[in-house]
Formats: structure tokens, C-alpha cells, sequence
């Protein structure tokens, strides 16, 4: 019996033995003939016979042997994968092949390699640059009232003609037609200061600036339209929108309605127009309209059939039938946000097709590619600098006004928001020019800047959330002294404009970042499609180890606690590219799982692919702070930042997990899932909140005039005029933080009782007098005060100006 306990003892640990040895071989990516020679070994080592061993030599060798290979199993799988796999249409494919893959590949892959991506660009401004918004955008600030915009509900002509003068409505025109040709970082830059300071007049700049004529023209005109249009565009001589959505096509640009028709009139390729559109930004302002429609060709006059796909154009508004005037009301948000109609609306299809006849019919491959700058500069800029501005007000608030005698930023109740808000504002600017960082570099990653507006809109709506609840009343007295109103309000347009953020999350970020981040999914896809054994073996057999070798790293990662993997970087930091890199290869495998047991269904199981969504994302947003605190020196002040967002972010990173575990419903594996992977998910965490402590070290680094606080809000407008509410908060903060001193010694005299329990303002004589304060002191003591109270004030209205807003 003692023989028989130790031989099976000896048994168990062999079995233990090559199981992990196996999984570290997965995990290393060993080599195919590694795998084989193991294999063989651990039979022959466990005394198979050796009819047996020789049988398992066998067919690994065929899938050694690269033709045997293909000819006996790769072209039986390909079989069944031809009826597996869903057929992309046009549109779909068009979209997936639109711009390239960046660092979403990394994450995606299982296995990131982060010294790589710590090497790629973080971008600053050129001299040139950093001149125009120091100079112009400075004083287009200084020059618009927020609340004199809102009241009147328009941008005066004079600010109109700045613009126009100083070339805002063509940063992204290239010189030689006149603009600007700024880089992504500096076109974010522009957006991100004037957020601050005028949300009609960020969203009056964005536009033209975003997809629209300008940079169609300029990747896709013809040289005729570029050297028309473009120098125009670049002075304001010609205001453009852009009309894509319509009342039955929203995120589902495919679902386009209006038509174009092609006839010949004498020689000229004509074509007429009908359209109906709404949510069109700048279209009741516009001198020319850019145009999403259908194209026809009932009589086959270009020789490409009857329906030759979505086409743009540029119609002059003044042309004959264009319909334009109207406007939507969007919040209260004075922009220009209107509808637009074309009715038999005749032009050449030479002059107002984008890329002139050679662009019919490529209008959807032109908007894909040019997406890129609004998800990915414009929305991000605009929910950046309304984060900024909320930490800039609410932390000087929360130091000038008192409850019960102390400040309530030294509440823990108040704390608690402003530590989100603080984090969440340094995790937003690090996404922000990470993301302009890759557009600067002369890539659109699709799926990057999908996630970059998505999260960013999102996140902001939370930072504006907090920041009303810690400004309380202050924050819903509309009128001057109100520095959140309008980006509370304006907040829901950002997320609804730019693709819908429930359709971003659910459709698009998983949903082409399934395929065109996956390093092999598209590749067999596309060899499916054009029946290539020779390719789809290839990409077939590359994910199969693809997948051996995330699932080996799964199983060793989550074990060991991310500690089994690589770190670039010593020190505090380490921890998380680790645990990023288990994320990773969590990821990884659950996506391939995903992929092969719901196939085509993947498509409609949308909180599946959201909660997909939401981990990549989180993953982008982690790792855009960790390089963030690399590009800038690794500043100790900036430690507490990056603890409080990696935290979260592997919070939000776990929540997506554990809820792809509970409601992955695969036929006979859900128990698995739900029961077995999931429990050990909640067990084995990737991570905790950011504790009560981290929150009050954090906030601690912002209540004051701080470096931090200073760094924390670079970049947005900051009034020294005193009549400006943030010019007044950071004047009564200045003052405050200078006699706080003085305070103390007061109370501490009241405690002592050496001073009569009395209001600080009550018992200054008494505390010269007695030789606690000095008569300088009571000055500046008067002033802090004056100014404490007059920060808090809120706007009030007589019955007439209440009424006509005046």
C-alpha cells in the first residue's frame, strides 16, 4: 500500500510537473517544435507504449509538415468556417479597412509589449503653436462673455471676424491654401482652451475643424476644388457644415436616404439632389454645405451601375432649392445646430463631388477614414478642458467657503468627488495627447479615438456631475458668476453627437476592434472570403497558438497575480504594467471565446460586447497614464494620480470581467463560466479601490495654489480680471490660503481662552491688542474675508431681467 501511495504521489507531481511545464512553454511562445519534442517526451517519460508515442510523433509532424498540413486538415476546416462565418457587407468591411491599428493591437494581443509603447510619441506644441494660443486664442477668450453668449443666444459679429481674421476656421487647412496646418496636438489644444471659456464658441471653432469640406477637400478633392475652396475656407470667406445625419439614419450612417441622381445635360455629368437633414452644426451660417447622399445612375451613364454608393459633395448654399434658415435649440446651447433641406438642388458632378467623378460612389471609405479628428481631437479637447475647468473652480471653492468654521474641501464628503474629479481630470489630458500623439505620428486608429470620444464624454459627464454637487448652489444659479451651468448642460451633445455613445461602445469599439485589432481574426476572415487555403492556413494556425499561448498566460498570470509578467519601469508603477499585462491576456482569450462560440450572434449580444468595450478602453486609459507619468519625469507629486486612476481603472477593468463571466451563455459551458471562472474572478481580483487615504492625499495636492493644482488646469483660460468669476475664485484663493495662518492663531486663542468665544471678524481688536495678530494682519485678515464672501455670491435678478434675460 506505502508503494502504491508513493507511486501515485509520483504520478501526481509528474502530471503537476508537465502541466506546468506546458504552460510555461504557452506562455513563452515557444516554438511549434518545442511544443512537439515536450509532447513526445512527456509520453515516453510517463511510459506510454511505444506504439503509442510513435502514433502522437505522428500526427504532430503533420502539423509540422506544411503541406500535409493544409491538404488534410486546413482545407477541411476552411469548409466549415466558409458556412461559419458571417459575411461582412460593403459598408461593414469599408469601415474595418478605414486607418490602422496603433497600441489597441498590443492590448488586444494578450501579451502588450510596454517598453514599445512607452517609446511611442507623447507630442508637444511647436514655437509657432504654442504663439497662436497664447496670443490669438488668449484674447478671443478674453473678448467672449460666456453669459452675454447665452443671454443673447449668438457669438457677436466682432468675435465672428476675429475668427475669420486669424484663421480659427482653418487650423487643419494646409499652408500653401492659406491655414494654419497645425498639428492634432495644437487643433486639440485650440478646442480644449476655448471649452473653457464658451462652449458655443469651442463647438462655432471645432466644426470647420473636424469632418467636414476642409479636410475632405484636402485628402480627396480635386486640385480644382483644393485651390477653390480651400484658401476660402482658411479666412472665413466660406463658412461650411457637414449634413450626414437624417431622421432615419443616425449612427447608422448606411441608412442614408437622400439621393442623388445622375443625368446628362449637353456634355456635362449633372446630378439632382434631395435631401433632408438635421442636428447640422453651422448649417443656417453655412456659404457651403458638405453632403453625405446616395448616388444613382439609372441610365448607367458612368458605366458602374444604378446604385454606385454613398457619395460627398459641396453645394454652395445660395444654389437654387437649398433649404436653409432653421434651427434646433440643443440644450439651450447657442450654437448653431440646425436642419437642412435640398429639393432637385442641380449641380456638375465634376465641380461638387469631392474628388470630382473619380469620388462617386467613395464617400463612405472618405468618412470613415476622416473620422478620426472629431472622436479623436475635437470631443476629447471639449470634455478635457470643461474637466479642467470644474477642478480649477471646484478646488478653490472648496478651500474659500466654510461650513461650521472650516473649509469643506476638508470634509471627507467633499473630498470623496473632488478626488474623482482631480484624478479623472489628469487620466483625461494623459488620453488627450497620447491619442493626438498617434494622429500627429500620420495614423487614424479607428478604434483608438472611437474609445478616446466615448470615454472621454463620459468621463467628463461624471467630472461635471461631481463638480455641480460640490458647488451645490452655486452651480445651478444661472448667470455670470456661474462657471458650470453651460458645460453641464452642453455635456449630453458631446455624447450624442460624433456616433452615439451606446452604439460606440456596443458596436463599434469591440465590433471592429474584435477583427481589425485581433492579429489573426481579419487575416482568416479575408482568406475565408477569397477561399486562399494557403492564407487561411496561415492565419488559421497562427491563431490556434494564438490562442494556446494567451490562455497558458491566462492561467499563470492570474495565479501568480500578474507577478509572472515584465515590467519596463522599476519602482511604484511596476505593479501595474503587470497586472495590465494579465488583464491583457484575459482579454485576449475571452474575446476568442467569445468569437468561436457565439459567432455571427457576437453581433447582437451588445451588453457582451460593451462590457468587451469597457476593459479595452480602461486598458487605453490606464496605459495613456502610465505614459503620461514617463513623458513628463515621473514626478513624485504626480504618484498619487497615477495610483487613484490605475486603481480604478482595474476596478472598472474587473467589473467588465465579472460581468462577461456572468452572462456568457455558452450551450453547456455557462456553469463554467458563471459558476467556477467567475467565482475565482471575484476571489482573484486584478484589483481594489483606491482607499479613503489615497482620496485625502490626492485632494490635499489641489487646495491651494498649488503646482499641482496649476498643472492640473494648464492649458484652459484663466481671467486675472477680478470681475471674472474664475479671476475672482482665484483671487479670494490666493487671500484665503495667505491668512490662513492668521485664522489659526485666532481659533487657537478661542480654544486657549485667551480670546472670547466670538465670529474671527468680531474679535480682531481685542486679538491686536492682546498681541496675538499684528495690525497688518487684521488688513489682510479684512480682505480675505471681503473677498471669501464675495466669491460665493450667485447671481440674482430683478422681475424685468429675469424675464428678458437682459
Amino acid at each position: 500500500m506505502e508503494l502504491v501511495g508513493i507511486l501515485s504521489s509520483n504520478i501526481a507531481l509528474g502530471i503537476l510537473g508537465s502541466v506546468l511545464f506546458l504552460l510555461f512553454l504557452g506562455f513563452f511562445a515557444a516554438p511549434y517544435i518545442v511544443w512537439m519534442i515536450a509532447i513526445v517526451a512527456i509520453c515516453f517519460g510517463f511510459g506510454f507504449p511505444m506504439w503509442l508515442t510513435t502514433s502522437v510523433a505522428g500526427v504532430l509532424v503533420i502539423f509540422l509538415v506544411t503541406p500535409l498540413r493544409r491538404a488534410l486538415i486546413s482545407s477541411q476546416v476552411m469548409k466549415i468556417m466558409i458556412s461559419f462565418i458571417p459575411k461582412i457587407s460593403e459598408t461593414e468591411r469599408t469601415a474595418l479597412e478605414a486607418g490602422v491599428v496603433w497600441i489597441e493591437a498590443d492590448l488586444f494581443s494578450g501579451s502588450p509589449d510596454f517598453k514599445k509603447i512607452l517609446a511611442e510619441p507623447y507630442p508637444n506644441l511647436t514655437a509657432e503653436e504654442k504663439k497662436f494660443i497664447d496670443g490669438p486664442v488668449e484674447e478671443v477668450c478674453r473678448m467672449a462673455d460666456s453669459w452675454k453668449i447665452w443671454k443673447n443666444r449668438e457669438i457677436e459679429e466682432q468675435i465672428w471676424q476675429y475668427l475669420k481674421d486669424n484663421k480659427f476656421l482653418g487650423m487643419i487647412i494646409p499652408k500653401e491654401y492659406g491655414g494654419l496646418a497645425f498639428s492634432a496636438l495644437a487643433h486639440s489644444e485650440v478646442v480644449m482652451k476655448l471649452s473653457s471659456r464658451s462652449v458655443p464658441l469651442c463647438i462655432t471653432v471645432m466644426v470647420p475643424n473636424s469632418l467636414g469640406p476642409a479636410e475632405l477637400l484636402a485628402h480627396y478633392g480635386t486640385e480644382k476644388q483644393k485651390n477653390h475652396y480651400l484658401p476660402r475656407l482658411a479666412v472665413g470667406k466660406e463658412i461650411p457644415c457637414f449634413g450626414l445625419t437624417e431622421p432615419l439614419a443616425g449612427s447608422d450612417a448606411g441608412s442614408i436616404t437622400s439621393e442623388g441622381v445622375i443625368y446628362k445635360s449637353g456634355d456635362q455629368v449633372m446630378m439632382r439632389l434631395n435631401w433632408n437633414k438635421r442636428y447640422i452644426t453651422l448649417a443656417a451660417a453655412s456659404t457651403v454645405v458638405g453632403l453625405a447622399f446616395r448616388m444613382k445612375d439609372p441610365e448607367n451613364i458612368l458605366g458602374r451601375g444604378v446604385d454606385l454608393g454613398i457619395t460627398c459633395a459641396l453645394i454652395p448654399s445660395s444654389t437654387k432649392g437649398v433649404i436653409l434658415g432653421r434651427r434646433h435649440d440643443p440644450l439651450g446651447v447657442p450654437f448653431y445646430n440646425c436642419p437642412t433641406q435640398g429639393e432637385n438642388v442641380e449641380l456638375s458632378v465634376e465641380d461638387c463631388v469631392v474628388g470630382g467623378i473619380a469620388g462617386v460612389g467613395k464617400g463612405w471609405k472618405m468618412l470613415m477614414e476622416c473620422l478620426a479628428a472629431g472622436r479623436g481631437i475635437s470631443l476629447p479637447a471639449q470634455a478635457t478642458g470643461g474637466a479642467k475647468l470644474v477642478t480649477r473652480a471646484t478646488s478653490a471653492y472648496s478651500v474659500i467657503r466654510q461650513q461650521f468654521g472650516v473649509s469643506i474641501g476638508k470634509f471627507e464628503g467633499i473630498e470623496e468627488p473632488l478626488a474623482r474629479i482631480a484624478s479623472q481630470t489628469y487620466a483625461l489630458e494623459a488620453m488627450r495627447k497620447f491619442t493626438c500623439g498617434a494622429l500627429d505620428k500620420g495614423i487614424k486608429p479607428p478604434v483608438i479615438t472611437a474609445m478616446a470620444k466615448h470615454y472621454s464624454t463620459e468621463i467628463g459627464r461624471k467630472i461635471i456631475n461631481d463638480g455641480m454637487d460640490v458647488l451645490g448652489g452655486a452651480a445651478i444659479s444661472m448667470g455670470p458668476r456661474n462657471l458650470l451651468a453651460e458645460t453641464y448642460m452642453a455635456t449630453p451633445i458631446g455624447i450624442t453627437v460624433e456616433g452615439a455613445n451606446i452604439l460606440t461602445r456596443t458596436l463599434i469599439i469591440f465590433g471592429q476592434g474584435a477583427l481589425r485589432a485581433h492579429p489573426y481574426a481579419f487575416k482568416e476572415v479575408n482568406a475565408v472570403e477569397k477561399k486562399d487555403l494557403a492564407a487561411f492556413d496561415e492565419a488559421f494556425w497562427g491563431h490556434v497558438g494564438h490562442v494556446v499561448k494567451n490562455l497558458c498566460r491566462t492561467v499563470l498570470l492570474s495565479i501568480s497575480r500578474g507577478y509572472l509578467a515584465s515590467s519596463p519601469v522599476d519602482g511604484e508603477t511596476a505593479i501595474y504594467y503587470r497586472r495590465l499585462s494579465w488583464a491583457s491576456a484575459s482579454f485576449a482569450i475571452l474575446s476568442d471565446i467569445a468569437m468561436g462560440a457565439l459567432g455571427g450572434t457576437l453581433k447582437i449580444r451588445e451588453k457582451i460586447t460593451g462590457r468587451f468595450a469597457d476593459i479595452l478602453a480602461w486598458m487605453y486609459i490606464a496605459t495613456s497614464t502610465l505614459r503620461r507619468f514617463e513623458a513628463e519625469g515621473r514626478k513624485s507629486d504626480d504618484l498619487p494620480y497615477v495610483h487613484f486612476v490605475l486603481k480604478n481603472s482595474l476596478v472598472e477593468i474587473q467589473k467588465g470581467f465579472d460581468g462577461i463571466y456572468d452572462n456568457m451563455k455558452i450551450p453547456g459551458l455557462r456553469w463554467f463560466f458563471k459558476g467556477w471562472l467567475g467565482a475565482w474572478s471575484r476571489i482573484n481580483s486584478m484589483g481594489s479601490q483606491a482607499s479613503d487615504g489615497a482620496g485625502t492625499r490626492l485632494v490635499t495636492t489641489i487646495l491651494g495654489d498649488t503646482e499641482m493644482r496649476n498643472r492640473l488646469t494648464e492649458g484652459i483660460y484663466l481671467p486675472k480680471d477680478r470681475n471674472q468669476q474664475l479671476g475672482r475664485l482665484d483671487y479670494a484663493l490666493d487671500l484665503v490660503m495667505k491668512a490662513e495662518g492668521i485664522e489659526q492663531k485666532i481659533r487657537a486663542a478661542v480654544k486657549a481662552k485667551t480670546l472670547p468665544k466670538k465670529k474671527i471678524s468680531d474679535n480682531l481688536t481685542e486679538a491686536v491688542e492682546k498681541g496675538i495678530i499684528t495690525a497688518a494682519d487684521v488688513g489682510l485678515l479684512k480682505e480675505s474675508l471681503a473677498a471669501r464672501l464675495d466669491a460665493i455670491q450667485v447671481d440674482d435678478f430683478d422681475a424685468k431681467e429675469y424675464v428678458s434675460r437682459i
